[in-house]
């Protein structure tokens, strides 16, 4: 893994995107005389600590205004937080750092709680591979930039705690993140629809990268059983050798071939009947047997291909996969070998707000009431 370059924002744009009473404040103190600042940042929910965007921002931009801040980390990238409890403290020129707060939040708040998720993600899964496949919903380059290295830090804290965590991701300009050169990906639905059949677009894929692994996904046409087979007889020796996967990616419209509610049930009835004792929320019984890519979907699906002597054929799958999502998939313990996933992506975005709070001017501890607790003992 390395770390991105990040460049310094220009200052014309710093001063357009940034709140107009911090560009006031930060003219009202240049006329009566500046002072030093320290600056507490913290979020109000606990959150894995992503903080080295936002802190290679700051130290270009301080290079930038031929100043110094001094940016003491006081939990370390991959940290557990608690809530209200500080990720850094800042200090400098309070000319110089006014008119930041704006931009530095954006780029802290929620990488921390993506890094948060993507954590949880691969805690509840520990033993299955991920795939980070967030780029189609981040809005633009600098947040899909965030969540891949947010999804990065939450997997690295989650291999410490023995988990299998990210294994790369789905595009090439955040593979670095996860100590890849380039995205991983086979096939989207828009190749099968090109080809004809599922058949046909993995030949296609195959004769265009002779070499490469084969993934098929397989509900184009809503025979994912019927297909995925077809595809592992044309190619028995990748079968074989492990070099093929299935990929299910059925929508909440429909169940996967030979599914229906009563089918379902019998599925997990067979394989772990006491998940279904335990659900407690009607999502969390959708994901049990419900449309989509269900617990019971993967166990249809994985003893299909051992039934037609392809037990070496993996089973990748899609859709939804949040920490939620990935929970009762473990309690289900459904056989998926590898989870792609952008949904780390904060689902209420209030949740990302970061907060930074001046705790001290020229070295006298001050804070509005109710934030003492910011101030360090």
């Amino acid at each position: 893994m390395r770390r991105g370059v990040v460049q310094a924002t220009p200052e014309a744009e710093i001063t357009a995107r940034t709140d107009s009473y911090f560009n006031r404040t930060k003219a009202v103190v240049a006329a009566h005389g500046d002072c030093r600042v320290t600056y507490a940042v913290f979020l109000r929910r606990p959150v894995i600590s992503a903080p080295c965007l936002a802190v290679d921002w700051l130290t270009a931009v301080a290079a930038q205004r031929n100043t110094q801040f001094e940016i003491d980390v006081l939990h370390p990238e991959g940290d557990w937080v608690g809530a209200g409890d500080p990720i850094l403290n800042i200090s400098g020129s309070f000319v110089a750092l006014a008119d930041l707060e704006t931009l530095l939040l954006q780029k802290l708040g929620a990488a921390c709680v993506a890094a948060q998720n993507a954590y949880q993600a691969c805690l509840e899964l520990p033993k299955v591979a991920f795939l980070a496949m967030e780029a189609r919903h981040c809005a633009g380059a600098e947040m899909q930039e965030m969540m891949a290295y947010a999804a990065s830090v939450g997997s690295r804290a989650a291999q410490r705690e023995g988990a299998v965590g990210f294994i790369g991701n789905s595009n090439d300009a955040t593979a670095h993140w996860f100590g890849q050169a380039k995205g991983r990906g086979t096939m989207p639905h828009a190749l099968i629809g090109y080809a004809g059949s599922t058949l046909r677009a993995a030949e296609m894929f195959r004769e265009t990268y002779p070499d490469d692994d084969l993934t098929v996904l397989t509900d184009y046409f809503g025979r994912e059983v019927t297909d995925g087979l077809e595809v592992c007889r044309r190619f028995p020796d990748l079968a074989a050798a492990g070099r093929i996967a299935v990929r299910l990616d059925t929508h909440g419209g429909r169940y996967l071939e030979g599914l229906d509610p009563a089918q379902s049930y019998a599925v997990l009835e067979m394989h772990v009947p006491g998940a279904l004792r335990r659900y407690r929320t009607e999502a969390e019984l959708r994901t049990l047997v419900g449309t989509g890519v269900s617990a019971a979907a993967v166990w249809r699906m994985r003893d299909a291909l051992d039934e037609a002597g392809f037990p070496r054929v993996r089973i990748i799958a899609s859709s939804g996969f949040s920490v939620a999502k990935c929970r009762v998939m473990a309690e289900a313990r459904a056989p998926v070998d590898v989870v792609g996933t952008g949904s780390f992506i904060p689902d209420l975005w209030t949740e990302t707000y970061a907060t930074a709070d001046i705790v001290a001017y020229d070295g006298v501890p001050r804070v509005k009431v109710g934030r003492e607790f910011l101030l360090r003992g």
